[in-house]
């Protein structure tokens, strides 16, 4: 595992909490019937929508203040939208997640549903049912084939989270096939774009590549599009505001074609204040 001197105190927090749940166990394993989450990409660009994985996240370390709207609400409005699947994050101390949270709008919507959390530990698998699964490279180093292969074992699809090229060799070597590149660099929680671009060329064209973090305009689609995504992991820029009105702007971005920028202040209008320098702005 990485040092972790190198990532950025909330980070750190987050790591040493989740191997604190890892620790108390789990009995018994799930066995997970999934949704196919490809074929829900499929079905998006089928549909001309670009698919994006919309989150519900009530908070997190790089956003202020809590959403505390019913998250199965939210997860309809996404749905609503044009979302082709959800994320939804179960790390309850930072993020304001929970596992029953995910059961529930897991239950309430029939598009495939990601879990979000930081799991470090086979055990963690276990905690809850859900479509699929994240292992960050980067948290899980050396461990991560085994992670891999035990996720699976449990029926689950696995997103494999990486930030650079020698993380998305590890990733590739262990056989993944559904990667996520992070545009937030860990260490300082700076967001670049950039970081998708330089990783996307690498990736091989039959594993499907997600773009994760500050994409929050219809600019940003289309950028992340042409570098490569097959889809879009999307929290902030959905949750601040209407929901549907949100994830409808990010997922008809290619068709809107000339549209100056998506309406991530969710004021029903397509405007230039929509397009914004997304360096800083928090997925």
């Amino acid at each position: 595992m990485e040092d972790q001197t190198e990532l950025a105190p909330a980070v750190r927090s987050i790591l040493s909490a989740a191997r604190d749940r890892a620790a108390e166990g789990r009995p018994g394993e799930v066995a997970v019937d999934p949704r196919d989450l490809r074929a829900a990409f499929d079905r998006a660009e089928a549909d001309g929508r670009v698919p994006v994985i919309a989150e519900v996240k009530p908070t997190s370390p790089t956003t202020e203040g809590t959403r505390a709207d019913d998250p199965i609400a939210l997860a309809e409005g996404m749905v609503a939208g044009g979302a082709a699947a959800l994320s939804v994050l179960t790390e309850p101390a930072h993020f304001g997640g929970s596992t029953d949270t995910l059961e529930r709008v897991r239950e309430a919507v029939d598009v495939p549903v990601l879990r979000k959390d930081f799991v470090v530990a086979e055990s963690q698998l276990d905690a809850v049912e859900s479509d699929v699964v994240l292992l960050i490279a980067r948290f899980v180093g050396d461990e991560l084939p085994d992670l891999l292969d035990a996720a699976r074992d449990r029926g689950f699809q696995v997103l494999v989270e990486v930030h650079d090229r020698d993380e998305l060799e590890r990733a590739l070597d262990a056989g993944a096939t559904l990667v996520g590149v992070n545009n937030r660099d860990l260490a300082e929680l700076v967001v670049d774009l950039g970081t998708f671009e330089s990783v996307a060329p690498h990736v091989p064209d039959d594993v499907a590549l997600i773009a994760e973090s500050g994409i929050g305009s219809a600019a940003d689609v289309r950028r992340m599009r042409a570098a490569g995504a097959d889809a879009l992991l999307v929290g902030s820029a959905i949750m601040d505001g209407d929901v549907a009105a949100n994830t409808r702007a990010l997922t008809r971005a290619e068709a809107a074609g000339d549209a100056v920028g998506a309406d991530a202040d969710g004021d029903g209008a397509n405007d230039e204040s929509d397009t914004r320098d997304t360096t800083e702005t928090p997925t």
